[in-house]
């Protein structure tokens, strides 16, 4: 008797099966598209064009809805400016979809493999986006697409997982000193120039608006933010009850935040957490799409290496208390860099180091922590380095995609 057994697929492997079977249909699909185009030459005894024919001169790709305010700024510019553009987004909720506005055509695309299958399809002039990673995974370049553009989402160093952002044709920067790291791995990896081009940070305008508008808290009483990056390096993970333990015996509010990516990667360690302290009334967990509330609401920080450091020094102005690290960076860019991270180096200038043995009498660290002369001019400093253009970076972003286009 012959049996027949179910067949099962990893869920690598099915990613690496789909990733050919979407590569096969992409390649067809070109093919096919060129075949047709030279035969329609061929026919009307004209010549073929160099130039790239779009469907659409401008598109933008939003992967999630955390990155809305990223985009929001550009997308209000080429609205006001009657440009018509096609805005991709990987998120049903998007807050585009309660917009009325007449020249941005949005469409949402489904997320992952999904998403990506319409992504390496795509025809027109110029695609921008946050999403890392072009050319390396399931993320493929269009071969009728003319140019990709990466937009940075943090004012930090511009350096991702392994060659995050190398096959992109521009790089889209908040801060002119992210440009020196990028031009090093290009030299180590034999890559051509992209275009750099510092616009500023668009996030950073719409929350500098947003927190100029919120109104005083009222009853405030001394709050402490917790908001660390995530990972094994991470504040959270790394000590977790050490730290909060004494937190939450100090009497003040504290709010933790957690990285988004807790909720999908360390599930079971903030479930651990929550259950912890789920009878105490000072302790607050914020899984908001936005900062901005928590930001407004803390007399002082304490993180990690989140780049939320640098939100709440460039728009609250008030010392922050980071936990040192062993951060691991081989599975990153910065790895292949020779010198000490621009994040790294600027936290340890205007931040005021907070050492595990420092834990159990974190309330009279805290108490002491005096927001020095020195410590408000490197926050100015920093600022004025990572922070370029305020207010500007949605114009310079529109600019830029219309040289691109008509250049």
């Amino acid at each position: 008797m012959i049996h027949f057994y179910p067949l099962y697929i990893d869920p690598g492997t099915g990613s690496a099966m789909f990733s050919i079977l979407i590569g096969a249909a992409a390649t067809i699909y070109f093919l096919g598209r060129a075949l047709i185009i030279k035969l329609k030459v061929f026919f009307s005894g004209g010549k073929a064009s160099n130039t790239v024919s779009a469907d659409h001169s401008f598109v933008i790709y939003n992967e999630g809805k955390q990155y809305w305010n990223v985009f929001k700024p550009v997308l209000e510019e080429f609205e006001n400016r009657k440009v018509a553009l096609l805005y991709f987004t990987s998120a049903k909720d998007d807050p585009v979809f309660d917009t009325s506005w007449s020249f941005i055509k949005p469409e949402y695309i489904g997320e992952g493999n999904r998403a990506f299958a319409r992504l390496n399809m795509l025809r027109a002039k110029i695609c921008l986006m946050t999403t890392p990673g072009l050319d390396v995974y399931q993320l493929k370049r269009s071969k009728m697409v003319r140019h990709y553009a990466h937009v940075l989402h943090e004012v930090g160093d511009a350096m991702y997982r392994l060659f995050g952002i190398d096959y992109f044709d521009s790089i889209l920067l908040t801060g002119d000193y992210q440009a020196e790291d990028i031009r090093t791995l290009e030299r180590k990896r034999g890559l051509p120039e992209k275009i750099l081009l510092t616009v500023g940070c668009s996030y950073l305008d719409v929350y500098a608006e947003k927190i100029k508008n919120l109104p005083p808290e009222e009853n405030h009483s001394f709050t402490v933010l917790v908001s660390p990056s995530w990972g094994a390096s991470a504040l959270l993970t790394r000590y977790g009850e050490k730290l909060l333990d004494p937190l939450s015996e100090s009497g003040w509010r504290v709010i933790i935040r957690p990285h988004p990516q807790s909720k999908k990667s360390e599930t079971a360690m903030l479930e651990r957490l929550q259950t912890r302290y789920k009878n105490l009334n000072n302790i607050e967990w914020d899984f908001e799409r936005e900062n901005i509330i928590s930001l407004s609401k803390a007399d002082i920080m304490i993180s990690d290496f989140s780049g939320i450091i640098f939100d709440y020094m460039f728009l609250r102005d008030k010392p922050v208390l980071y936990v040192n690290h062993d951060f691991d960076l081989r599975p990153y860019d910065a790895d292949d860099i020779d010198h000490e991270l621009w994040k790294f180096k600027t936290v340890k200038e205007t931040g005021i180091e907070l050492r595990e043995e420092d834990f159990p009498r974190i309330t009279e660290i805290i108490k002491n922590a005096g927001d020095s002369e020195s410590l408000k001019n490197a926050r100015k400093k920093a600022r004025e380095t990572a922070w370029q253009y305020p207010g500007e970076a949605g114009k310079r972003v529109f600019d830029f995609m219309m040289k691109i286009v008509n250049g």
